[in-house]
């Protein structure tokens, strides 16, 4: 029950996110004086609906987005009422479009920076992974002294003849932070990574915080085989010291009224820095969506749709804690902040695709201006049908595709 209501929930925060979006177009170009006709949540047939002044709002049977009718949104529309040509879009100003044009990104941004905001008073904010504390989420039964994974790709399970957990034994358990090893300071996780798996093996101490208070316990290392930490070759296997632990992934803050304004700021400029390079790799992990669909393990750091988003909040809402609350607000921030990059790429019939248009125009038009050559006008619309509709086709498509793989065989980011 708790995870069917997370999944409404996250579902209707979703479409809620996106009618605001649409406000942010219809109240901006209803404020240069731009003729709004209609305003509604969702697709297909109306439900309900009222008109107030010249603009009717409602909702539609089909939750699945919402729209504003601007006038004029091209020179191809023939929307426009006798007497309100100098109302439409393309007739305005090119600054004027623009703002129009970016502001339901704008909006996306200004959301994801709330709920950054909120979360980093209550649940809090996670701790740069480069600056997290080294804290213990498990320690293991056993060491794998050779690198060998199971078929999802993590390493396999203890079985007969491995070595017992050095850490486990010597009573390191979760919570545990590690501070120091063998005199040597670890602040951070990559600190205590690099340092454990440097020191030769056999008894070394550790320094650690439990509950507050410092404990020193001797543990003893075993040698293995691992990939670099650098990542740079995963195939290469070099020796390495482990004590058998697993470190928490997410170590969170909280943070007062005035300090979460600038480290909500800085974490949605950490997002920003994700989405570019997430869609940068995204071509690279359709191969994994279509594995996905036969079975194959599904990739967590992979491209996920509204359907799989959903689930996942369902998920994060029904483990409940302070994991479970930031997960939720920060897959909802984080899929405003995608949703409003990308609404802004250069490809019609994104708003990107508009603004470059009017912008070409503009650039356009001064260089014909400085060359003394009449005004080249407007850019043929018809001319990028074509294109327009191979975006929708390819998009349509991977969006198929990834909310088949989130249904067939979803993330699953709790246990």
């Amino acid at each position: 029950m708790t995870y069917a209501l997370g999944v409404v929930l996250f579902a209707v925060a979703i479409l809620a996110s996106i009618a605001l979006h649409e406000a942010g177009h219809m109240l901006t170009a209803k404020r240069f004086g731009m003729m709004v006709t209609q305003y509604f949540v969702g697709f297909g047939p109306t439900v309900w609906s009222f008109r107030r002044g010249e603009t009717e709002y409602g909702l539609k049977a089909i939750p699945a987005g919402g729209f504003c009718k601007i006038v004029g949104m091209t020179p191809l529309d023939d929307d426009v009422l006798p007497g309100d040509e100098q109302r439409a879009l393309w007739r305005q100003p090119t600054r004027l479009r623009t703002i129009v044009l970016s502001a339901g990104s704008l909006t996306h941004f200004a959301l994801g920076l709330v709920l950054l905001y909120v979360c980093a008073l209550t649940a809090g904010l996670p701790v740069d992974p480069l600056k997290q504390p080294a804290t213990i989420d498990k320690a293991s039964a056993c060491v794998v002294i050779d690198y060998e994974v199971d078929a999802t790709g993590d390493l396999r399970p203890c079985r007969a003849g491995d070595p017992a957990g050095p850490a486990r034994a010597a009573g390191l358990r979760h919570g545990d932070r590690i501070v120091a090893v063998a005199g040597k300071p670890t602040p951070t996780e990559p600190a205590a990574l690099q340092v454990v798996r440097a020191t030769p093996p056999g008894k070394a101490t550790f320094d650690i915080i439990r509950d507050g208070r410092p404990m020193t316990l001797t543990i003893e290392l075993i040698q293995t085989m691992r990939p670099p930490l650098s990542g740079k070759d995963p195939n290469k296997r070099e020796k390495a010291s482990a004590i058998g632990v697993n470190f928490a992934q997410t170590v969170t803050k909280t943070y007062g009224a005035v300090g979460a304004i600038g480290q909500s700021a800085t974490y949605a400029g950490r997002m920003f820095t994700g989405t570019f390079t997430a869609i940068g790799h995204f071509p690279s992990k359709i191969p994994n969506l279509i594995d996905a669909l036969s079975g194959k393990k599904r990739d967590a750091g992979g491209p996920i749709s509204v359907v799989g988003a959903s689930r996942v909040g369902g998920e994060a809402v029904s483990s409940g804690g302070v994991a479970g609350a930031v997960t939720f607000l920060l897959l909802l921030a984080g899929l405003n902040i995608f949703i409003g990059v990308f609404n802004l790429f250069p490809l019609l019939p994104l708003d990107g695709g508009h603004i470059a248009i009017i912008w070409y125009e503009r650039v356009r038009s001064w260089l014909a201006a400085r060359r003394g050559r009449p005004d080249p006008g407007r850019v043929d619309y018809a001319k990028l049908l074509p294109v327009t509709y191979l975006v929708i086709l390819v998009f349509g498509g991977i969006s198929l595709l990834t909310i088949a793989a989130d249904i067939v065989n979803p993330i699953r980011l709790f246990p």
